[in-house]
């Protein structure tokens, strides 16, 4: 998301959020996908290995892969990963999965390596990035300017549809089973049998997938700020809801004296900007969960604009969104879209292979049956404004998301919820924990996104979990 200077880039990103976020994706109702490979299976193509850049204990290769793995579209995609060179770690290896859908893996070795010497130490530790980000991010300059690293920023439709028509028929071949099956082509080109994930926003849910089609492969799961396996909801009604608890948390730490909750819904109601309110608290989310940087003051504007003088607040949501655009090498919107607009089976409209002309009725139809209360202290037309909806509502009919062939998680799996994190809120957590036989749920107080990156208690239950015996 582009944002003043004084806003730190987030060290791993939702969307996504959604930053899903950011964000967000889901199982779609295709036929379940067969396994394509086994252990026994040839090792895939992989090259160029030579030190990481900035990590001389890594080394830095290219794992060649289909662009479509049923042979009708021709193409092959080279995605960079990085594997530490302690090969013997005595807990074997861990595959970190970064979030977007949108960003790269291979950058953040320095981030996880401060966040988490001990697993660092433990195992070894491997980096990727996904097809579509890094060097081959999908590149949509329209797109990118408009929702940078955001999940709920809405785009215009003729951004969203420049970035489709530039893609081509392409734009099929970047779902999160085709990351899935890029990550089993990446074992296998490691000669492991096994090894243990660990996802952030997004990455969990890649890790989910992954987990559901390869159960077999899997030693343990982490899955840190969830994305649902199934039925995660795009219109980010619980988000919204939620937003009123984290605006009094802040308050209480502030001691501003007021309700923050109770001035944002009269603020709306007087002079609008729901959508681009709810995104900077999205985004704050990950990067200042308690609303204390004094670059970024919502409380008082919030305040103030309830008083009667909205200025401040107008201000600080135009000067929030500056000019520099991200990068797509840092961030691909055009990744985001093409992935979650596949993925996604639940939108109002149904699938990604539902026509256009059908889909801004059925997201009115959608809109009009949410209760006021299940969104205050947004309004519930906020949800059909937000930037997950508009954008797919705009992307055209793609080949759905297949289901993986297993539903269930049956390996260990240790759920991070941050108590203030908007981009994937804390039911969203505890839903995915009761679909989990084996799940551990640790909700860390005063945190948002990305627990075990931002606070010592989410990196401590990771470390506990991941180093156990029998890992």
């Amino acid at each position: 998301m582009r944002r003043t200077a004084a806003v730190k880039r987030s060290i791993l990103v939702v969307t996504t959020a959604i930053q899903l976020i950011l964000l967000v994706a889901a199982c779609t109702s295709s036929p379940p996908v067969a396994v394509r490979s086994s252990p026994a299976a040839a090792a895939p193509a992989h090259a160029g290995a030579h030190p990481c850049p900035g990590a001389p204990t890594f080394t830095c290769s290219f794992l060649s892969v289909p662009l479509d793995r049923s042979g009708a579209v021709a193409g092959t995609l080279s995605l960079q990963y990085a594997v530490a060179s302690n090969s013997s770690a005595p807990h074997g290896t861990l595959l970190f999965l970064t979030g977007g859908p949108g960003q790269p893996g291979v950058p953040f070795i320095a981030e996880i390596r401060k966040a988490l010497p001990a697993v660092v130490r433990g195992y070894r530790l491997v980096m990727i990035d996904q097809r579509g980000t890094g060097g081959g991010g999908l590149d949509c300059p329209a797109l990118q300017r408009q929702m940078g690293e955001s999940d709920t920023f809405p785009p215009t439709a003729q951004a969203v549809g420049s970035c489709a028509l530039s893609l081509g028929q392409d734009r099929n071949y970047f779902t999160t089973a085709d990351t899935v099956a890029d990550l089993d082509a990446l074992r296998r080109a490691l000669h492991l049998s096994s090894w243990t994930i660990d996802g952030v926003s997004y990455g969990t849910f890649v890790a989910e997938q992954y987990g559901l089609t390869y159960p077999s492969r899997v030693r343990k799961l982490v899955l840190d700020s969830v994305v649902p396996q199934r039925n995660v909801d795009p219109l980010y009604v619980e988000s919204m809801h939620r937003s009123a608890y984290v605006l009094r948390q802040a308050c209480r730490l502030q001691q501003c004296g007021y309700d923050p909750a109770t001035e944002l819904a009269q603020v709306i109601s007087k002079y609008g900007l729901a959508a681009r309110i709810f995104d900077i608290l999205v985004i704050l989310s990950v990067i200042d969960p308690r609303l204390t940087d004094p670059s970024i003051p919502l409380l008082s504007t919030l305040h103030e604009a309830a008083g009667g003088n909205p200025g401040p607040l107008t201000r600080l949501v135009t000067g929030f969104y500056g000019n520099a655009v991200v990068r797509q090498q840092i961030y691909s919107s055009g990744l985001h879209a093409a992935t979650l607009c596949a993925d996604i089976r639940d939108m109002p409209w149904g699938d990604s292979a539902a026509p256009l002309a059908s889909r801004s009725a059925a997201l009115s139809r959608a809109v009009a049956r949410i209760p006021a209360s299940a969104t205050w202290p947004f309004p519930p037309s906020t949800a059909g404004e937000q930037g997950i909806v508009a954008e797919c509502r705009y992307w055209p009919p793609a080949r759905p998301d297949p289901v993986p062939p297993y539903g269930t998680l049956t390996m260990p799996v240790l759920l991070l919820a941050g108590d203030l994190d908007l981009s994937c809120p804390l039911p969203w957590d505890e839903e995915e924990a009761a679909q989990i036989p084996h799940a551990t749920l640790v909700v860390v107080s005063g945190s948002g996104h990305s627990t075990q990156l931002r606070s010592r208690q989410g990196a401590a239950a990771a470390e506990k979990f991941l180093l156990a015996s029998g890992s």
